[in-house]
């Protein structure tokens, strides 16, 4: 019997379909050793999303973008987070996503993407995934000041670091984004050796 076969879904309650769904599941779960229990969940379901981190190797330098979160706020932080452009697929295969993401957010019109994870952000009650890839950049690459979509709520700054200063930001607090911080680990491990 697969891990898969040993759940048995029992019952769902939508409890909201606002902007994402969240739902109340119970299930019973057949533990390793052949036992039986019931467990009830809130799941919210969030569309998956794409992201990328633009890097110059020459100037050592990343590409990033400071905009207003509401949860980070509600946790007591300034809520201006700095971050990595992403959005929701929206319909988009992942690559593609996030390379309307970049340009749209922070102004660069980029040529190569490499794909660096595919990762559940909470897997214990969100079922988000998101796709990150890393992308060369010069500023010839720049088309736009970036600022992301008004009728989107976004009024975003972009934001040119040194990978030495951005991950100075990681210890330090300033950077607190998740994705974020995974892209930047491994732009030092891979990319800025």
């Amino acid at each position: 019997m697969s891990k898969r076969e040993r759940i048995r879904m029992l019952s769902v309650n939508a409890l909201s379909e606002k902007q994402q769904r969240l739902d109340f599941q119970t299930f019973e779960y057949e533990r390793d050793d052949g036992s039986k229990q019931v467990l009830s969940r809130e799941i919210y379901h969030v569309a998956d999303g794409a992201t990328a981190l633009l890097y110059d190797l020459a100037r050592r330098t990343v590409i990033l973008v400071k905009q207003f979160r509401l949860p980070a706020y509600l946790r007591g932080e300034s809520g201006w987070l700095l971050e990595a452009p992403a959005g929701f697929l929206d319909g988009s295969e992942p690559q593609a996503r996030a390379r309307d993401e970049v340009a749209e957010e922070a102004g660069y019109r980029v040529g190569e993407m490499h794909k660096v994870f595919k990762a559940l952000m909470i897997p214990g009650c969100v079922t988000h995934v998101v796709y990150g890839y890393v992308s060369p950049y010069t500023e010839a690459d720049r088309i736009h000041a970036g600022g992301g979509l008004i009728e989107e709520g976004e009024d975003i700054t972009v934001v040119e670091l040194t990978i030495d200063r951005a991950l100075d930001m990681i210890v330090s607090g300033e950077i607190i984004d998740a994705k974020t911080i995974m892209l930047l680990q491994h732009a030092a491990l891979h990319l800025f050796r």
